[in-house]
């Protein structure tokens, strides 16, 4: 059975990415699995004495992103799609590469939230990083965001009765 790797951040694009490793994993005979990384807040020095409360905000988001795990994996077992989902802590990239290699993924199907470049030059994108390091093909689905192109030959005066 073929292995699906599907890293999701319940963005936008989440279900998106969803929708297409179900698709993919129907056509090849494959099983979905949903991960999804909670990147813990960088603690400064100065903000020791707030980790009680960091500590208290990454185990809401834990628990947050444990209920929504269930319900897609819900969804796709209704579908008759053999499902697993896991929840790791830690960077994002890594954690993707190393539950790829882990699951012997096939594919790993993730999302394009469509930052733009000056932003992924700053802050990185998850998906280049993954893109670099996988070993297995990566399938990007973009995010619904698109950005129109208008050429000037497209703003020439047409005839109302071309």
């Amino acid at each position: 059975m073929k292995t699906i790797l599907t890293p999701i951040d319940f963005s936008s694009v989440s279900d998106a990415v969803v929708t297409e490793a179900a698709t993919l994993a129907k056509a090849v005979g494959g099983r979905v699995v949903l991960l999804t990384v909670i990147q813990p807040p960088a603690i400064m020095a100065e903000y020791a004495p707030l980790i009680n409360d960091l500590t208290e905000l990454t185990a809401a988001g834990e628990k947050n992103a444990e209920r929504q795990l269930a319900r897609i994996e819900a969804q796709l077992n209704l579908d008759n799609i053999v499902t697993e989902a896991v929840q790791m802590v830690g960077a994002p990239i890594t954690n993707i590469v190393e539950r790829a290699e882990e699951f012997k993924a096939d594919y790993i199907v993730m999302g394009s939230h469509g930052h733009t470049a000056l932003y992924d030059l700053l802050v990185g994108s998850t998906t280049h990083g993954v893109l670099q390091r996988a070993t297995c093909p990566v399938v990007i689905v973009p995010s619904t965001k698109r950005i129109v192109v208008i050429e000037e030959r497209d703003l020439v005066a047409k005839p109302a009765f071309a």
